[in-house]
């Protein structure tokens, strides 16, 4: 009897979510044989699900697509905090994805996906459905994982980002602050910020001072320094907002009239400094095309997991990088839970040991 495996790609693409696809189709492939496995391709993430849009794919459906960024299946958002809410349409998507599940006849379904997605496979598993979860992200702040498929090509984007900003910033004695992703955990921002010589970093997990920023960069330029570069994560916040709850946070923005901390952060730097400052936020492009060698083997190394995991009918788990093997998590142990850097991290300190700041 043939196995039916689903796969989705739900949230925010990122390079790696093909070159995964491929290593659970491949491996899937080369254990069960082609005669006694069928792959469901789910279209637009956990939308797909709910409206069961499907195609049934072929082996040679799946040739090419390591190095191609995106989704073969493409993504939507569904937010989790919307999932078991009834909305305008009468539409009970809990129930529809089950529906649909059942009408398709999988043995089981993969999601690739971030924390949101993570907390829907949960709910599925929860609902009695076959679920594994492989761990995609470029912000790498998945719980029980070391490292997620994604971050690695955004470390490298957003790095060459910033050591071509130094090059017109030494040529023109510019501050430059570069808007990083990002928006709970700064990971990107630490990494890219140190691989790319960045002289501050402000990340959410170390709330800043606009004056101590101010600070270093006028050291920098008292020290005979003509440029500074600021890694600025796009979720970060002063220590005044540390202190509120978001929606007051985005009020007080939106009354100063400046809704990034990254445009603070220059306006600051120029009416404090009078020292030229510029904004750079490559934004998407941090998260677009193909994904590097080491997550092209990272998510070949996590599909082909995800297929052993199937072989030994092992679910509701999500497949993770825990102390350099790849292994599982149970998804009720992980889901909901956000990988966080903490003030006295490592990499924190390896940073303030080389002289970097981080507004604090």
């Amino acid at each position: 009897m043939k196995k039916r495996i689903g796969i989705l790609t739900a949230g925010g693409d990122c390079p790696g979510l093909n070159a995964t696809i491929r290593g659970v189709a491949k491996a899937c492939y080369e254990t069960f044989g082609n005669d006694n496995i069928e792959i469901v391709g789910i279209q637009d993430g956990f939308s797909g699900l709910i409206n069961n849009q499907s195609t049934i794919m072929q082996p040679n459906d799946f040739s090419g697509i390591l190095t191609q960024g995106g989704t073969i299946f493409g993504t939507k958002r569904t937010p989790f905090k919307l999932m078991q809410v009834i909305g305008d349409d009468n539409v009970d998507k809990v129930k529809s994805m089950k529906d649909t599940y059942k009408k398709l006849k999988l043995d089981c379904l993969l999601t690739l996906g971030g924390n949101g997605t993570h907390k829907t496979a949960n709910l599925l598993s929860q609902e009695g459905l076959n679920i594994i979860g492989l761990p995609k992200t470029i912000d790498n702040d998945i719980w029980g994982t070391d490292v997620t498929f994604g971050f690695h090509t955004a470390v490298d984007i957003a790095t060459e980002v910033i050591d071509r900003l130094h090059t017109t910033a030494h040529s023109h004695s510019r501050i430059m602050v570069v808007e990083i992703m990002g928006n709970k955990a700064g990971w990107l921002t630490l990494y890219s910020g140190i691989a790319g010589g960045a002289d501050i970093v402000i990340i959410p997990e170390i709330p800043f001072d606009g004056n101590k920023i101010v600070e270093a960069a006028v050291k920098r330029a008292d020290s005979g320094k003509s440029f500074s570069i600021i890694a600025v994560a796009e979720g970060a916040f002063d220590v005044e907002e540390a202190k509120m709850k978001k929606k007051d946070r985005l009020k007080k923005r939106l009354e100063a009239g400046e809704t990034t901390a990254t445009n603070r952060i220059a306006s600051i730097i120029m009416s404090e400094t009078g020292i030229d400052t510029r904004v750079v936020v490559p934004g998407h492009m941090l998260r677009g095309g193909s994904p590097s060698a080491y997550d092209r083997v990272l998510a070949t190394k996590f599909g082909c997991h995800a297929a052993k995991l199937i072989e030994q009918e092992k679910y509701g788990v999500g497949v993770a990088m825990i102390n350099k093997i790849v292994s599982e998590n149970p998804l009720a142990e992980i889901a909901g839970k956000t990988k966080l850097i903490t003030p006295d991290h490592q990499l924190v300190q390896t940073a303030r040991n080389i002289g970097t700041a981080f507004g604090d």
